[in-house]
């Protein structure tokens, strides 16, 4: 009896250190969880601290997220170019913490940088987003498959740190997740090549990375300087892009689409779609990074093949 005691007092503490040795991965938006998903698959799920449909530039925290926050053993974040109103709650954190945009390996981009290139070409690329000023750091870089990796790999070495008896899943996870990409990557290159020449507007400058991987080139910006509905006469010169333009498509981004999508395209041989870059509705499991990409993809082709 006593060594079957003891046999279940040892089970209870193996059990409970087992417990204790769970890493708790944070992420402040979607995209990253996905990429974390990945590299945790078959041994945890991370948890991401914005809620679907939140502004990755500004939003409030609860009192029960910024307690997340502080207790998370790992916290992987853009960085102050995207969630500036992050930059003092992950100051104040004990755990381990990762500002993304300053990873070694990444390829980032500035607004405004690709429009100056061609600036001999017909496009007019003038507008940019009301906070998108040109020079400054575009933060969508989890757009860029090349970049996903890289940060899938910063997280499979910190998970392997603190979890080194899972540490070879990681790394099999994350080559898993190498293959997968470049699979990905090739079927994205095949279906995009077909529509590069093909014109289309966004109402937000989040897409650039995408893009530039893919051969596409936005031929505007319908930024209505923040929230602030634009005047008639804004109004007037971006209906008049639009009738230049001919036939094109005009992707917005959820929750709903704006109103300003039917004044602009009202009469006109526009085709009007959703995009979403944060991937607000993909399940975060192993392959929602992949579906991310490969729903702007099709999203972008559906509506530029039917032009």
């Amino acid at each position: 009896m006593a060594r079957l005691f003891l046999l279940i007092l040892s089970v209870f503490f193996v059990s409970g250190a087992a417990a204790r040795e769970k890493v708790d991965l944070l992420t402040s938006i979607k995209p990253l969880q996905l990429i974390a998903a990945a590299v945790q698959d078959g041994v945890d799920e991370p948890a991401v601290l914005l809620p679907p449909g939140a502004s990755a530039h500004h939003y409030a925290l609860r009192p029960s997220d910024v307690r997340h926050l502080q207790a998370a053993d790992l916290f992987y974040w853009i960085g102050p170019d995207m969630e500036v109103f992050l930059k003092p709650l992950v100051a104040g954190r004990r755990g381990a913490s990762q500002q993304i945009q300053v990873l070694p390996g990444l390829t980032l981009r500035h607004f405004g940088e690709a429009h100056a290139a061609h600036d001999d070409d017909d496009h007019d690329h003038d507008e940019h987003d009301h906070d998108h000023r040109p020079g400054s750091l575009d933060a969508h870089l989890w757009l860029l498959p090349a970049n996903a990796l890289v940060i899938a790999e910063k997280m499979a070495g910190d998970l392997a740190a603190l979890d080194p008896a899972n540490a070879q899943r990681y790394q099999a996870n994350l080559a898993a997740f190498r293959q997968r990409l470049g699979d990905l990557d090739q079927r994205l290159q095949a279906r995009l090549a077909r529509v590069g020449d093909q014109p289309f507007f966004v109402f937000h400058e989040a897409y650039d990375y995408f893009e530039a991987a893919y051969g596409l080139r936005h031929a505007g910006v319908f930024s209505a300087g923040g929230e602030a509905q634009p005047g008639a006469r804004h109004v007037a010169q971006m209906r008049q892009r639009l009738q230049q333009a001919g036939p094109s498509c005009v992707f917005y981004e959820p929750p709903a689409r704006p109103r300003l999508a039917q004044t602009l395209s009202r009469g006109l041989p526009v085709q009007l779609a959703e995009l979403d870059a944060l991937g607000s509705g993909i399940t975060a499991d192993a392959r929602g990074y992949e579906r991310l990409l490969e729903s702007l993809g099709s999203t972008l082709a559906e509506c530029l093949e039917g032009l």
